[in-house]
């Protein structure tokens, strides 16, 4: 049951060229820093990187781009990075764009063993292109597909060597969602303690879905847009 690694990097050791990612976190907030860099000097390349976001020019997933390491981002919100949209632009990058919502439930699903979704988000504009359309009891609903991710990187505030997890704040957003929707759950923490130190009441991810954790180093947590008076 011990599911304690070393670090980073031996967390991310068997991630391959070419493979499906999740990321947790909501902006800058909750994002598995350290697993982020060991993927930058691992050199891995051609990712498909699932993620609320893109990161920052020089920060989270930003990192990745910047060394030319992400194949495909699909993500709901991507406004501030310079690199992606210069990639995005330049046809160095595949993007799809999707509703948070989706986002969020298409990671639910594959957490749950759900092989779809239907939902009303979407129809009728360019993200149904292609896609199957169904109605029900008169409205019309997309049909979207759970992700197929190779592995979910996801960072916690308190965890324990069973890999249960304790998310704070705003880290308690993708995060437990896509912990449960990987084929190998790496979980990254603040806090790693022993077996039975925390209180079952307030687990939000239950360690059954989680395959390998570790107490995480020099946090950073970057605000993404800081506003003060004058």
């Amino acid at each position: 049951m011990n599911k304690v690694v070393s670090g980073a990097q031996e967390a991310v050791r068997d991630i391959q060229d070419g493979m499906v990612l999740m990321l947790g976190g909501f902006g800058l907030c909750g994002i598995p820093e350290n697993c982020i860099t060991a993927l930058v000097d691992k050199k891995v390349k051609n990712l498909t990187c699932i993620s609320n976001n893109a990161g920052v020019d020089d920060f989270g997933i930003g990192l990745l781009l910047q060394q030319k390491q992400v194949k495909k981002m699909i993500s709901s919100y991507v406004g501030e990075n310079a690199e992606f949209e210069r990639q995005l632009l330049s046809g160095e990058l595949e993007v799809e764009l999707i509703p948070q919502g989706t986002l969020a439930t298409r990671c639910m699903a594959a957490g749950y063993g759900m092989p779809a979704i239907y939902t009303p988000a979407g129809v009728g504009t360019e993200v149904a292109i292609g896609k199957e359309v169904r109605n029900f009891n008169g409205k019309d609903y997309l049909m979207e597909y759970a992700f197929d991710a190779d592995f979910a990187i996801v960072k916690a505030w308190k965890g324990d060597t069973h890999g249960n997890l304790i998310f704070k704040d705003t880290a308690r957003n993708f995060n437990p969602l896509m912990a449960m929707a990987g084929k190998i759950t790496i979980a990254e923490v603040e806090e790693l303690v022993p077996a039975g130190q925390l209180d079952p009441n307030h687990i939000h991810t239950p360690g059954i879905y989680v395959h390998r954790i570790f107490q995480g180093v020099d946090y950073e947590k970057r605000i993404e847009q800081r506003t003060v008076r004058s």
